[in-house]
């Protein structure tokens, strides 16, 4: 099998489609998992225009996905990938929850359902910023 795969992932245009694919549904489940431990919904509240919540929930996107594309470059198999990639999605859920912890003057969450957009703005950047160095880390 595993050599039907490598075989499969030696064409460059399937290799694409696989690695995307494979990307596209860690997001997913990565965005579902955010879903879980943040206090509001992010789809409903971006369905009603909160500009916090878009932001934020970027930033997670953006994160994710960089993550994935170090992982993607560093690693010779999807199954690399996917695992170095989950890994440092281990390590950005673990950020959130340090950034919620570490500023006791106000909630994370509470402040971006309430679409204040300057935390929402940080709460982007910093997973967007910590992308990088997860990444970084990826390629060692």
């Amino acid at each position: 099998m595993d050599n039907e795969v490598d075989k499969l992932l030696s064409n460059p245009y399937a290799a694409l489609l696989v690695h995307v694919s494979v990307t596209v549904l860690s997001l997913i489940v990565f965005l579902s998992i955010f879903e879980l431990v943040t206090k509001y919904k992010c789809w409903s509240e971006i369905k009603k225009g909160n500009v916090a919540v878009a932001m934020a929930t970027g930033g997670k996107i953006f994160g994710i996905c960089n993550i994935f594309r170090f992982s993607i470059e560093a690693n010779e198999s999807v199954y690399q990938s996917l695992i170095w990639g989950a890994f440092g999605f281990v390590i950005l859920m673990a950020a959130y929850f340090l950034f919620e912890f570490l500023t006791p003057v106000f909630r994370i969450d509470e402040e971006i359902a309430k679409d204040n957009r300057a935390v929402g703005l940080i709460a982007m950047l910093i997973p967007v910023s910590l992308s990088y160095v997860i990444g970084a880390t990826v390629m060692v």
